[in-house]
């Protein structure tokens, strides 16, 4: 099984549903020190707030429901994105749902870590792995990628 490096400083997509964006802000304020030590992606609104918030760069997409949920898991797919922090709201229909199960699928595909609360979050962020570099297992998907349709 092939492997891909996550260096020491990660990329981190901050991906929040408008129900959650106050609880993903307050998550990044309590941890601004470990995030200013990776580099940041976010959707756009929450780009803009986490970039006030922690008076830190963040490379920001489009809003989720105009495409922002789509460009974040094309940079996954890319392997330009190392782990994806996303608070979604399970209690809200979102009118891009099939986007977010897309996003979730390919972190899941390309084996990143993920968390979709704060309890997730914040043991992702306290996990020694977090501060190293971090050789990540890569599925083989060559008997798909290579099937006769």
């Amino acid at each position: 099984m092939a492997t891909k490096v996550l260096t020491k400083r990660k990329r981190i997509a901050l991906v929040a549903h408008d129900h959650k964006k106050a609880e993903l802000i307050e998550w990044a304020i309590y941890n601004k020190t470990v995030l200013a030590k990776h580099r940041l992606y976010a959707t756009g609104t929450t780009g803009t707030l986490l970039e006030t918030a922690l008076d830190q760069s963040v490379t920001k997409f489009l809003s989720g429901p105009l495409g922002g949920d789509q460009q974040i898991g094309a940079q996954i797919a890319e392997g330009k994105i190392d782990v994806l922090i996303f608070f979604w709201d399970p209690m809200e229909a979102q009118p891009h749902d099939p986007d977010i199960k897309a996003l979730l699928r390919l972190s899941a595909t390309y084996n990143i870590p993920v968390a979709c609360n704060r309890a997730t979050a914040d043991f992702i962020f306290t996990s020694p792995l977090m501060h190293e570099d971090y050789d990540a297992m890569l599925p083989d998907y060559s008997a798909y990628t290579q099937r006769k349709v």
